[in-house]
């Protein structure tokens, strides 16, 4: 199956767990309408990001997989015939949480979790305080529509995430996301980072010869520090073809439901005519283990 149609959800978030819920679950069926088989969510889009601020109550909207999202959400997959590909904070056990993306497939089954490996730790984005990193590696998901790369967030910034997972044999290379502007950054610095943001991105689908769905959440959310300047999501969720290029981006400040489909038999015949996996030097990155070179 070489055409693969891809649904992204982009929405705000509140404090209503499950108003966050219901409005994931039309988004889904509104790209289950159009045709989508694969529908990609945003990163812990079931509440507002708690992560602006460190409060030990807020493990409380932690749950365990299976559970209720998984449970939701497994139930729709069957229910449209589609894969989805969810996130949650994960309770593991007493003290040890995750941020966790799950892929449901067709018959509503868990085809695989992906723990997010990089963790940030920036003013407005403690996540450190939250989430213990990863510990399942960078191991594509197998599913009835093929292997996904699954990646979070803060997993965009690193072309060593997107290489393993493309050496495993993703093929594509999916990240959830919820990244937003500083309210007081100026205009200038606030497009600066949103176009850091898709640069970096549609550079792991040249390197790895791959398609990038990258699903980010929109609107304002305060913070709960009344000294805080609360973050401004940016939206511009987009999918990138195996060279780089756009096939679909969208709006900064709106709630959309993108459908866009993805020739994947591209990624063969752009990798026999850019063959960087063949022409790496393998004998000679040794020092990529090192945290730096003195």
């Amino acid at each position: 199956m070489n055409e693969l149609i891809v649904g992204l959800i982009q929405q705000t978030c509140s404090a209503d767990r499950q108003a966050n819920l219901q409005k994931s679950v039309e988004g889904i069926r509104e790209a289950a309408n159009q045709g989508a088989q694969l529908v990609v969510l945003q990163e812990l889009h079931a509440s507002l990001y708690f992560c602006q601020t460190e409060d030990t109550d807020c493990f409380d909207l932690a749950e365990p997989i299976p559970g209720p999202a998984t449970d939701l959400f497994g139930d729709l997959a069957r229910e449209l015939n589609l894969v989805i590909v969810t996130s949650l904070f994960e309770r593991r056990a007493p003290g040890l949480y995750h941020n966790t993306a799950v892929v449901m497939d067709k018959d509503g089954s868990i085809a695989g979790r992906y723990r997010k490996m990089h963790i940030p730790d920036d003013p407005g984005y403690y996540e450190k305080f939250y989430f213990t990193p990863g510990d399942l590696g960078f191991a594509p998901i197998s599913t009835s529509l093929g292997k996904l790369g699954i990646l979070v967030c803060w997993d965009q910034w690193y072309p060593e995430a997107a290489r393993l997972m493309a050496m495993a044999g993703a093929e594509l290379l999916i990240y959830p996301t919820a990244i937003g502007w500083d309210p007081r950054d100026d205009a200038g610095e606030q497009q600066r980072q949103r176009d850091a943001w898709i640069t970096i991105q549609r550079g792991h689908a040249v390197a790895n010869g791959l398609p990038v769905i990258a699903v980010n959440r929109t609107g304002f959310e305060a913070s709960p520090d009344p000294h805080g300047a609360g973050s401004l999501f940016w939206g511009s969720s987009f999918v990138a073809g195996s060279q780089g290029e756009m096939l679909t981006q969208g709006s900064v400040d709106q709630e959309e439901v993108l459908v866009v489909t993805i020739d994947r038999s591209r990624s063969e015949k752009v990798r026999r005519i850019w063959p960087f996996l063949r022409d790496r030097r393998i004998d000679c990155y040794a020092d990529l283990t090192r945290r730096f070179r003195d």
